[in-house]
């Protein structure tokens, strides 16, 4: 008598969609996103009602411009500087130690905890960019000028209460603050040229 052929058994095929959609979930819960990344700046308060229509004027001296061309170049006041060098010069701006006339005009302020303090906190660094600018040039220049403010605080700290900024009460870091304050203003990005 003749032998019938076995015939092998089929693939059950009717749990694939669970299988793929229990793997879909695992890779989507494990998976790192990339996340943005941002720059922390507190927006000033709106104008009173009586101020908006009201102009404020700065003093050229009191303003550092620094510029950014498509080309990744940069520009402070009138001189073409390196990005290595923007953390020094910001500081030389925002402190002016010797009182130079060509540099923020510093007046007497009775902060507290500090007392009678000279100070600049009429500067202001204006950071204007070229449409085309690179986006990481852009955010090397800011953290150049974030680092400057962070330094001159620290040293600031050191000196009157021994510590450094990160490490002092919230009275102390809102009269450094004061003493400092951080002002970089952004203004709408033109065309420079200088892309390829």
């Amino acid at each position: 008598m003749a032998r019938k052929k076995k015939k092998v058994p089929g693939l059950n095929s009717s749990s694939t969609a669970d299988i793929s959609f229990i793997l879909l979930i695992f890779f989507l819960v494990t998976t790192s996103m990339d996340t943005d990344m941002g720059l922390a700046r507190r927006l000033p308060q709106p104008p009173e009602k009586d101020q908006e229509n009201a102009q404020i004027d700065v003093k050229e001296r009191n303003v550092l411009n620094v510029r950014m061309n498509a080309a990744g170049n940069l520009m402070v006041n009138h001189d073409f500087i390196g990005i290595d060098q923007l953390r020094a010069r910001a500081k030389e701006f925002i402190e002016n130690r010797n009182n130079l006339s060509s540099l923020p005009e510093k007046h007497a302020k009775n902060i507290d905890l500090l007392g009678q303090c000279y100070v600049t906190d009429k500067h202001v660094i204006s950071v204007q960019t070229d449409r085309g600018t690179p986006y990481n040039i852009y955010f090397e220049v800011q953290n150049e000028l974030v680092a400057a403010y962070n330094e001159l605080r620290d040293d600031l700290a050191i000196a009157k209460f021994g510590r450094p900024y990160a490490r002092c009460s919230e009275d102390e870091q809102v009269a450094i603050r004061t003493y400092y304050p951080q002002k970089i203003s952004e203004a709408e990005p033109k065309n420079y040229g200088g892309g390829n």
